[in-house]
């Protein structure tokens, strides 16, 4: 998943990132390792904070564009 890099690009740390999206650093931390993965409502809530689709941020496509 691409959630690190996206972070890091925005210049968020995983503290700000984890208030903005409502849950945990502790959860963001296990997100970027890979520890645990997100439910669908967690990816998509990721994925319309960053404005890229879930399958980019997924690492399913190079196109961060999202289909709406």
């Amino acid at each position: 998943m691409r959630l690190k890099e996206l972070r890091k690009r925005k210049g968020l740390s995983q503290l700000r990132l984890a208030t903005d999206l409502h849950t945990t650093q502790n959860t963001i931390s296990r997100y970027e390792t890979g520890e645990r993965e997100p439910g669908i409502d967690e990816l998509i809530k990721i994925a319309n904070y960053f404005n890229v689709s879930v399958d980019y941020l997924l690492g399913r496509t190079e196109n961060p564009k999202m289909n709406r």
